[in-house]
Parts: C-alpha cells; sequence; structure tokens
C-alpha cells in the first residue's frame, strides 16, 4: 500500500462513527475539482507512511475509534488491498471504503469477503459517454460500464453504501434527478461547489 497520511481523528467521514482517514496515493481521474490533488500524481521520493506505523497507530486508538476510512486518491488501485484491511480487521475496526467505482471486482470482493461495513461511491456526473470526461479528464469509454457495475455491486449488497457528487452551484439541479434515476431513484448525497463569478478559486490543472 502507498500510504500519503493519516487523518488521526474525524467526527464526518464515516458517519455514525469516530474514524480516522487513511489516505492512499494515485487516482486513474483528473478532476478539476480535487481537493486531494497532491495524492494523485505522487513525486518522485514523495513521503510514505509504512503500513506498520498505522497498525501501531490503530494498535494504539482500540477502544478511542470505531472505525477506519480508507480514502485517497483511488484506493481500489492497490492489489494488496484486500490484505491491508484484512489486518485493520484484526483490530475490530469496522471499515469504510471511498472510491470513484471504477474497479468493481475489487469492491465486490471486499463486500464478499466481510472486509467493508460502507463504502461511499462518489459519482462524477450522468454515467454516459462523454459526461464522465469532462469532469474526469481522462477518456470514459470503459469508465462508465466499470462505473455501472459498481452501482450494480453496491445496491444488491447488504452492507451500508452511499452514493455522492461534487455539483457545481451554477449547474442545473435537473440533473442531479437524471443521475437519480439511473441509480434505480437511490439519492444521491450532493456535495456543493460555491464558484465566484463561475469560477472556482482552486481550479486544477494536471
Amino acid at each position: 500500500m502507498k500510504i500519503a497520511a493519516i487523518q488521526q481523528h474525524s467526527l464526518i467521514d464515516y458517519p455514525g462513527l469516530i474514524s480516522c482517514v487513511i489516505f492512499t496515493y494515485g487516482c486513474n481521474f483528473r478532476c478539476w475539482y480535487c481537493h486531494n490533488h497532491w495524492l494523485v500524481l505522487p513525486s518522485a521520493g514523495c513521503k510514505q507512511i509504512d503500513t506498520d506505523s498505522v497498525f501501531n497507530f490503530l494498535a494504539e486508538r482500540v477502544g478511542w475509534l470505531d472505525g477506519v476510512v480508507i480514502s485517497g486518491g483511488e484506493p481500489t488501485l492497490h492489489p494488496d488491498l484486500p490484505t491491508f484491511i484484512k489486518q485493520i480487521k484484526q483490530f475490530g475496526f469496522r471499515v469504510k471504503l471511498d472510491t470513484n467505482g471504477t474497479n468493481p471486482k475489487m469492491v465486490e470482493h471486499l463486500i464478499d469477503a466481510s472486509l467493508v461495513d460502507y463504502v461511499a461511491m462518489d459519482i462524477k456526473a450522468l454515467p454516459t459517454a462523454g459526461n464522465y470526461s469532462k469532469v474526469i479528464g481522462v477518456a470514459d469509454s470503459d469508465i462508465i460500464e466499470l462505473v455501472k457495475k459498481s452501482i450494480a455491486v453496491l445496491q444488491k449488497s447488504q452492507i451500508e453504501y452511499q452514493f455522492r457528487i461534487t455539483w457545481p452551484s451554477d449547474k442545473p439541479k435537473s440533473e442531479i434527478d437524471e443521475i437519480e434515476q439511473v441509480l434505480n431513484g437511490c439519492k444521491l448525497h450532493v456535495n456543493e461547489l460555491t464558484l465566484e463569478n463561475g469560477i472556482l478559486a482552486d481550479y486544477l490543472t494536471f
């Protein structure tokens, strides 16, 4: 696992639980509004936290924390994610995964193996060709089907899950209704981007 940072305490990242947040390096998207852009393309020699340090930290937090959130970046890019979570589970913590939904096989495996208790999946736009690429900054021809498969995996599962979206304040809310139809009526959790004169102050370029 390429671990970039640990937020030692959070009251908001795992609904209803006191948690810590583990941030992983690397992402297959280039979203222009990304608030964790420093994780997307880690520079050579970037600081990493070794897994032993993570487990030592968690051992000290048993009884103080309820859950662990694994975020990024995109955690499912790491093939050793299941092994990493198994070790976290040994401490008795509940585990929440934040994902963009582009690795449905990994998500399904984690659910089937009872390694995750909650999944928050980011929906970037209406999942049709062309819409996604405008947001994620990469071609979306294959990604659309992967995202749809992840949606289906979550909706047939028995775990807690949430679909969420980041939405510019000047964009019509009617489009959210269209996305919720694709989600079979499931409500989106909307994080609104506040724009000044139609421009986001922290606009990113990759």
